[in-house]
């Protein structure tokens, strides 16, 4: 078995988009990144592109993070190692929070963060339409579209559905699972070699 061809992902060849979820090869040793899924939340070639881990999640609540905030009874997720002490947010209550910008068909980032507390003290935003995130992901122009021809990151899409219902510690074997068969042995790689 040429273990070289294993780490050949077919799926690089596309251009990375908004809404698209990047995942981490198996052998990636980074405490933010081993073993990450990444919604992408904007690609912008000449700007760069950023997006947040959505598998992570942290020993932490919104209001530890944050004061003067309502009671959201709901994990906050590692987004990533930028900005690690401000708090973003996804959502699809949609055009409910102003200044929301649209990811993918019914999910959407960010937006007014004082219409997102009245909707949170209402009931209406709740952990089943809205995460958080500690921080972001980050890449330069260009640097993003160089890891993938390093075949550091495999090409995936998500739905908002997979996203708000498929377990944290799921996602990444869920959504190698999704890239195909070619993909089957990823899975039975050691997290750290040193470990086997």
């Amino acid at each position: 078995m040429d273990l070289g061809e294993k780490f050949v992902i077919r799926s690089n060849s596309l251009n990375p988009k908004q809404g698209n979820i990047l995942i981490s090869e198996p052998l990636m040793n980074d405490f933010h990144f081993g073993r990450s899924v990444i919604l992408l939340i904007d690609h912008e070639e000449a700007e760069g592109s950023f997006g947040v881990i959505i598998n992570k999640t942290l020993n932490a609540s919104v209001n530890q993070i944050v004061d003067d905030f309502p009671e959201f009874d709901a994990p906050v997720y590692l987004g990533g190692p930028v900005s690690d002490n401000q708090l973003f947010f996804i959502h699809t209550l949609g055009e409910l929070i102003p200044d929301s910008c649209p990811i993918i068909e019914g999910l959407y980032w960010g937006g007014e963060v004082e219409t997102l507390k009245t909707l949170i003290a209402t009931g209406i935003a709740n952990e089943e339409n809205t995460r958080f995130y500690l921080g972001y992901s980050g890449w330069d122009s260009g640097q993003l579209v160089s890891e993938l021809v390093r075949n550091t990151w495999l090409i995936g899409d998500i739905t908002t559905q997979q996203l708000f219902e498929l377990p944290a510690e799921a996602m990444w074997q869920t959504f190698v699972n999704q890239a195909g068969k070619r993909y089957e042995i990823w899975k039975h790689f050691p997290k750290n070699f040193e470990d086997n």
